[in-house]
């Protein structure tokens, strides 16, 4: 099971590649983000595998209904039958639901297995501390750097070179993003400074409480380049509508790029990251 939901998850992020470069929620969106890890992947394929279950469950029981109210009501059905058991019956809605529960708990258990089992030992360790209503990275070296993020000002679009809404939109775009580079296990320590917050990445598969006084922990590995959006997804005061997370996944060498010049000039280095990343995909679309 674990090897076939693995293997599904990958089939997923297949089909999802080519929107999973800058996720994001879109208006009226009834289904996931595209996934950009293989967890999100599996949360995917699980969703959809439990709607194979839930559908036919719900029309049989709306059928049930329909067929009772109609063939038992009292003008057709005058005198009611005063049958109080049916061994077959009774077997089948107790086996029924316990074979269902089953084909659902064990991919169910498999999945969660996966989410606290990082597949290698993380190369990145960043500490997320919420406030209200902003975030504080800590990227974990030997000489900690660290910044913050803040939900991006209109006023200073244009002096971050964020001026493109469709790229950077209105509620989910920030400052000085989360740099991390592709293809490595990243370990997150999400802690609060104040309220409870919650870190959550949805095209990443993850959610996990910021809560003041303690640290929790979660990991994710990023398969595809790009700006990925979330949202603190705790009630935690007035701004918590205006409290949005954006993690830019990069190569491993514009990584160690932008990170060697993030420690002496943070808006210097983002600028250049971004005017880099903006050449590449230039590149890559007139070679398609």
């Amino acid at each position: 099971m674990k090897k076939f939901l693995a293997g599904a998850g990958a089939a997923s992020m297949v089909f999802a590649g080519s929107v999973a470069q800058a996720a994001q929620p879109q208006p009226w969106e009834m289904t996931f983000q595209p996934a950009a890890t293989a967890i999100m992947s599996q949360i995917t394929w699980f969703e959809r595998y439990t709607l194979w279950f839930i559908v036919p469950i719900t029309l049989f029981v709306l059928f049930l209904l329909a067929w009772c109210i109609l063939k038992y009501r009292a003008s057709v059905n005058p005198t009611p039958s005063k049958t109080s058991h049916n061994t077959l019956i009774e077997v089948a809605w107790t086996l029924g639901p316990v074979l269902v529960l089953l084909a659902i708990a064990v991919p169910s258990f498999q999945l969660l297995t996966a989410q606290y089992s990082p597949p290698e030992e993380p190369k990145l360790t960043v500490k997320a501390t919420g406030n209200q209503w902003n975030w504080d990275y800590e990227y974990q070296f030997e000489q900690p750097f660290s910044f913050n993020s803040a939900i991006l000002a209109d006023g200073d679009r244009a002096g971050l070179g964020k001026e493109d809404k469709a790229k950077y939109p209105r509620l989910l775009a920030v400052d000085n993003e989360m740099v991390v580079p592709v293809g490595v296990v990243v370990r997150v320590l999400v802690t609060g400074a104040d309220v409870i917050h919650a870190y959550a990445m949805p095209a990443f598969g993850i959610k996990v409480d910021a809560v003041p006084g303690r640290i929790n922990e979660t990991w994710f590995k990023a398969e595809k380049e790009g700006l990925y959006y979330g949202q603190c997804s705790e009630l935690c005061g007035k701004d918590h509508a205006f409290m949005p997370i954006a993690v830019r996944v990069v190569s491993e060498k514009q990584y160690e790029t932008w990170l060697a010049a993030a420690k002496t000039d943070l808006p210097g280095a983002n600028k250049a990251l971004m005017a880099e990343v903006d050449g590449t995909n230039k590149v890559a679309s007139a070679g398609n």
